[in-house]
């Protein structure tokens, strides 16, 4: 597993891989962005605690700060 860095809402979020694909980050920047302004309240509520994402194949698991707003999101 790869580990690097996403700047998000001014915040340093360790984001890991399971392998090197730079379009999964990207993609994942691009989501996020969009989840902030469209997304549902749950989302929402876990993108403001986000403390870091873990990304399997086009799949990313949201962590948040409290364990129940975790979520796992579609990247594609």
């Amino acid at each position: 597993m790869m580990k690097t860095m996403l700047i998000f809402q001014n915040k340093t979020i360790p984001v890991y891989l399971t392998d090197t694909n730079k379009q999964a980050i990207e993609k994942l920047s691009a989501v996020l962005n969009r989840k902030l302004t469209t997304g549902k309240n749950a989302l929402k509520t876990c993108l403001k605690s986000l403390i870091s994402v873990e990304i399997v194949g086009s799949e990313a698991t949201l962590h948040s700060y409290f364990e129940r707003d975790t979520l796992t999101i579609s990247l594609y």
